[in-house]
């Protein structure tokens, strides 16, 4: 099965909009900039949906319309509108234990309990984790106490150039990833040296 549908995770509202725990929903943003995609506000589905017309695929777009901790009612919506299974689903998200820079594609786990949009959207698919996630580098503050802070404000200057820059790079990856040819993908983004 292909992916059907490729979901950011974030908090909406002007004042998450470039922090570290919006790099789920920016990936999604500058991939329906890349190909041309709106992504138009539907209330039924409780997000921004967009549609991408790849070769041999469709793909949905999706950026929830709520906060991180509730981002699983959109997806869950999504795919009981669309009947979608759970492994056509690909979820970006931050990741703490990743550097700024690295992008990691995975098979999701059983436990996620680190992650709270991870963890709804679980609950809300009735404890179903076997979807995708692209797991975005953000680095870790260093201490669990000071995590809250650090993944609600924006990068420095040189984190975010990082990450932009692996985002970058995984979109024009796009095509593979949607035909789930990830062991490609990642041979190439192993290899991949941000430039900052």
């Amino acid at each position: 099965m292909a992916i059907k549908l490729i979901a950011g995770l974030g908090n909406i509202g002007a004042r998450y909009f470039n922090t570290r725990h919006n790099v789920g929903s920016k990936y999604v943003e500058l991939l329906a900039k890349k190909y041309r995609v709106i992504l138009s506000k539907s209330d039924m589905l409780c997000g921004y949906v967009g549609k991408l017309a790849l070769e041999n695929n469709v793909v949905y777009l999706l950026i929830p319309d709520s906060y991180m901790n509730n981002n699983g009612l959109a997806i869950s919506k999504f795919v009981d509108f669309y009947q979608l299974h759970v492994e056509e689903i690909l979820i970006a998200h931050d990741d703490l234990d990743l550097p700024p820079g690295v992008i990691r594609i995975k098979l999701g786990k059983k436990n996620n309990d680190s992650h709270n949009g991870l963890r709804d959207i679980v609950v809300r698919l009735n404890n179903q984790f076997n979807f995708y996630r692209l797991r975005i580098g953000i680095g870790h503050p260093g201490e669990k106490s000071k995590v809250i802070n650090f993944v609600l404000n924006k990068p420095s200057i040189y984190e975010k150039l990082r990450i932009d820059n692996v985002i970058n790079e995984v979109i024009l990856y796009t095509e593979n990833i949607a035909a789930k040819n990830f062991v490609k993908v990642m041979n190439q983004l192993h290899s991949y040296k941000p430039n900052v």
